[in-house]
Formats: structure tokens, sequence, C-alpha cells
């Protein structure tokens, strides 16, 4: 899988973009910032969600509850705690 570099601006994190089983992937590690960082760079790649095949994944060192209530109600989200203890949370275009 080739991960690109995309430029996303008002972001403050490195955002790469790649093709995984159809879908389209924008991902993020918010894993080394302190808030309010993780929460702007995420509502910032929330724009980048354009159809059902796009997703944004934002790994994260805890998971960001105060961060789900910020979300549109148009965007559902997935949350997965790694082996590292960090999470990853997959977001989309709500059904």
């Amino acid at each position: 899988m080739q991960k690109e570099k995309i430029e996303l601006p008002r972001a403050t994190l490195d955002f790469y973009k790649y093709e995984d089983d159809g879908l389209t992937i924008y991902e993020y590690d918010a894993t080394k910032c302190q808030p309010p960082e993780p929460m702007v760079n995420t509502i910032v790649g929330l724009s980048l969600l354009k159809s059902k095949n796009d997703r944004l994944v934002g790994i994260f060192f805890h998971e960001p509850f105060p961060l789900y209530d910020r979300i549109p109600l148009t965007i559902a989200h997935e949350a997965k705690q790694l082996e590292n203890g960090d999470f990853r949370i997959t977001f989309k275009l709500a059904d």
C-alpha cells in the first residue's frame, strides 16, 4: 500500500491518503500532540469525507470522548484499541 502525503489547509499534522479494498483512506497520527490539536485536526480532516467510500482514520493516545460530541451527526465513527494502547478511530459518512 502506497501512502501519499497530502496538503490539507489548516491542518497542523501530516495527513496521508491511500487506497485499501476499494476505500479511500485519509490518515493522521495525533498520538504525539496535546489538546486541542487532535480535535482541531479531526474537524479539519472531516472535510475530506465526500463519498461513502471515504474514511478518515486518526490514531490517538486515548479514546477521544470529548471529540465525539463535536462531530456532525452526518458522521459515524468506530473506535478500536490497538495492542500498544493507542486508539484507531475511523470516521465515515453515516448511512
